[in-house]
C-alpha cells in the first residue's frame, strides 16, 4: 500500500493483487504493466514478476493499520475482477474495506460484467456501503459504454466512471444512476491524443445530469506542462465522502489479527 498517490483523484493505493492481463483499447499504453515489467527478474522486488497476475495475501491487511481516514483506490496495479481471481478473494478484499469504514475505497474494473455479477451475489453485502465505490473504466463507444450499462445494473451506493484514456467522442452517454466521473487524457511517449470538444461533452452531460466531474489531466508527452485545466479553471468535483471516526488502535490491531488468521487459512486456487 502507498501512503501517499500522485493519482489526482485519491490519497492512497492498495494493491492485494498485482498484474494484470490486457483486454481493450484502453489496455495499450497500460502504465501499470509498464512500470511492472522494469522489475521483472529483480530479486525481492515486489514486481520481480514483472506484470504476471498473483494474489498477495501479505497486504489484505494493510488498510485497518492505517488510523488516518484515507481514500484509497484499490488495486491500482490489477484488477480485482480478473477472471483468474478466485471468488473467495475477491470476497476477502470486499470484507477488509467492510472494516475498514473510517476510508473511502475507490474499485475500478474493465470486467464490468463479473463485478455486476458478484454485486448481486457474493458480495452483495458490500453493494450498499457508502464507503465503497465502484466504478467502470471507459475509453471508447465500443468497448467503455457496454461497461456503464453493467454497472447501472449492479447494486451500488456509489457508482463511478474513469474516463481515462478518453479515444474518442462519445457521443450521449446515459448517466442514469452515475455519481461521479473522471475524465483523462493518455500520457507519455506515444500518447493518443484527446481533444478538446471530447471533454466538454462529457462535462456538459454531467452538468445536466448532477454528475460530480472530474478532470484529471489532457495527457500527452508532457502531462505536467498540458496541465489540467478546463476552460481556464480546475474541476476537482466528487461524492461527498463519509467522515467517520477511526477505532482505537487497540481494535484496529485486533481487526488486522482476524484477517491475518483468515487469509493464511484461504485456499486460492
Amino acid at each position: 500500500m502507498s501512503a501517499t498517490s500522485h493519482i489526482e483523484w485519491t490519497d492512497a493505493t492498495w494493491n492485494p493483487v498485482r498484474g494484470c492481463t490486457k483486454i481493450s483499447p484502453g489496455c495499450t499504453r497500460c502504465y501499470a504493466a509498464t512500470f511492472a515489467e522494469r522489475f521483472r527478474g529483480v530479486p525481492g522486488h515486489p514486481y520481480e514478476q514483472g506484470f504476471d497476475l498473483r494474489m498477495v495475501p501479505d497486504k489484505l491487511a494493510e488498510p485497518l493499520k492505517w488510523g488516518t481516514p484515507k481514500t484509497i483506490f484499490v488495486n491500482s496495479m490489477s484488477d480485482l475482477f480478473h477472471a483468474d481471481v478466485p471468488d473467495s478473494y475477491v470476497e476477502q478484499v470486499a470484507r477488509v474495506m467492510e472494516l475498514a469504514h473510517w476510508h473511502t475505497f475507490q474499485v475500478l474494473t474493465k470486467r464490468a460484467d463479473r463485478m455486476r455479477d458478484l454485486l448481486r451475489g457474493r458480495l452483495r453485502f458490500a453493494a450498499d456501503l457508502k464507503h465503497v465505490w465502484w466504478g467502470v473504466s471507459v475509453e471508447n463507444r465500443k468497448h467503455g459504454l457496454p461497461r456503464i450499462d453493467a454497472l447501472r445494473e449492479a447494486p451500488a451506493a456509489v457508482r463511478f466512471l474513469s474516463v481515462e484514456p478518453l479515444l474518442e467522442d462519445l457521443g450521449e452517454i446515459n448517466l442514469s444512476g452515475i455519481h461521479w466521473v473522471i475524465v483523462g487524457g493518455e500520457s507519455g511517449a506515444g500518447a493518443r491524443p484527446m481533444h478538446k470538444e471530447w471533454v466538454a461533452s462529457i462535462r456538459e452531460q454531467c452538468d445536466a445530469a448532477g454528475v460530480s466531474f472530474f478532470f484529471k489531466q489532457w495527457g500527452g508527452v508532457r502531462k505536467a506542462k498540458a496541465g489540467r485545466e478546463l476552460d481556464g479553471r480546475t474541476y476537482d468535483d466528487m461524492p461527498c465522502r463519509p467522515s467517520v471516526q477511526p477505532p482505537a488502535q487497540r481494535r484496529r490491531l485486533e481487526l488486522v489479527g482476524d484477517v491475518i488468521s483468515r487469509s493464511s487459512a484461504l485456499q486460492i486456487a
